[in-house]
Order: C-alpha cells, then sequence, then structure tokens
C-alpha cells in the first residue's frame, strides 16, 4: 500500500469543483448508463420481457448463431468465466438461450440463443432506435451520430488495449428483425 502524501499547493476549490462536475465524464457515463437501463427495462416490460434485466443485453449480443463455448462468452463480454455460467444459467433458466454438449470436450457447451432470445435483441434494438430518435429530438440527429461515432472509436482503442473482441462494422446500425 503506497502511503506517500500528496504535497497540495493549493486548498481544494468547491467552486470550480461545482462547476466541472456537470462535466465530469463518470458521472454523465453513469446517469446515462442508469437512464438507459431504467428506459430499455420499463419499454422491455411493456413488450411482455418481464423478467428480463438490462444488465443482460452485453451477454446476449456477444451470442453467435452457429453458438459460442461459456469462456468466448466470457472473454468477449469481459467478466470472469464463472460470472458468465451464473448468467447462462439465468438466460437459459428464463428461456433466452439454450446450451448443447460439445461433441468434442464433455466438459464443455455451446451456448445458442433460441427464438425468445432473439426477439428479445429485437425488442432492444428497438428500444435503443427509440433512446436515439429521443435524443436527436433534444440535440439533433448530427449530434447524437457524433456522440456515437466518437464512442464507438473509443471503445475500438480500449478494445485494442485489453484484447477484447473489437466492435465490428462502422457506423453500426444492423437490423435484428429479419
Amino acid at each position: 500500500m503506497n502511503t506517500e502524501s500528496v504535497a497540495v499547493e493549493k486548498p481544494f476549490d468547491f467552486q470550480l469543483f461545482y462547476q466541472e462536475r456537470e462535466r465530469a465524464l463518470g458521472r454523465v457515463m453513469s446517469k446515462m448508463k442508469r437512464f438507459m437501463g431504467r428506459y430499455v427495462e420499463q419499454r422491455l416490460a411493456e413488450l411482455g420481457f418481464l423478467d428480463f434485466k438490462a444488465s443482460y443485453i452485453g451477454f446476449l449480443a456477444n451470442l453467435e448463431a452457429d453458438g459460442i463455448t461459456n469462456n468466448e462468452l466470457a472473454r468477449r463480454a469481459g467478466v470472469t468465466k464463472q460470472a458468465m455460467s451464473k448468467i447462462v444459467k439465468l438466460l437459459e433458466d428464463d428461456g433466452y438461450i439454450y446450451t448443447v454438449k460439445s461433441e468434442r470436450d464433455s466438459r464443455s457447451s455451446q451456448i445458442f440463443i433460441n427464438e425468445r432470445g432473439k426477439q428479445l435483441l429485437a425488442a432492444v434494438f428497438t428500444c435503443m432506435e427509440e433512446l436515439k430518435a429521443k435524443f436527436s429530438t433534444m440535440v439533433g440527429r448530427e449530434r447524437v451520430e457524433q456522440m456515437l461515432d466518437t464512442m464507438v472509436l473509443l471503445v475500438r482503442e480500449i478494445e485494442k488495449d485489453t484484447g477484447v473482441i473489437p466492435l465490428q462494422g462502422f457506423p453500426c446500425a444492423p437490423n435484428f428483425s429479419h
């Protein structure tokens, strides 16, 4: 543990802190995440997905049409294998995915999205498009697109550094309803 003290040349400026906190990156991102999570969960409940948590979206979004292992899914989602196993169990119990034992390795299973999971992903995509439209109404489409482009570039750079699979396609606007 580092116990060195940091020399402070001037007293903490609360007025400057109050001015700047409105634009503090962590604060803004946290508020946006909470807002989006609440919005998506409420809309999904209205669409009949009463048992789904917005925090599971990242896991479902990393599934592949031809299946994926728990280890690969955990790597893509940036969580431990144990955490992913728990999420997989929850999603399977809730009927969004199914697993099939691997023919090559009996200790491993392939994870697949089922029809209900596909319907959920289509609903999530619709919710995100609604949010994008809502934001565009507030600040203009060009600013929203610029924000998204910037965030995609940042995520790609971060993923390069961390070894996580980078986002594919730019700009990202798939149609999951087909």
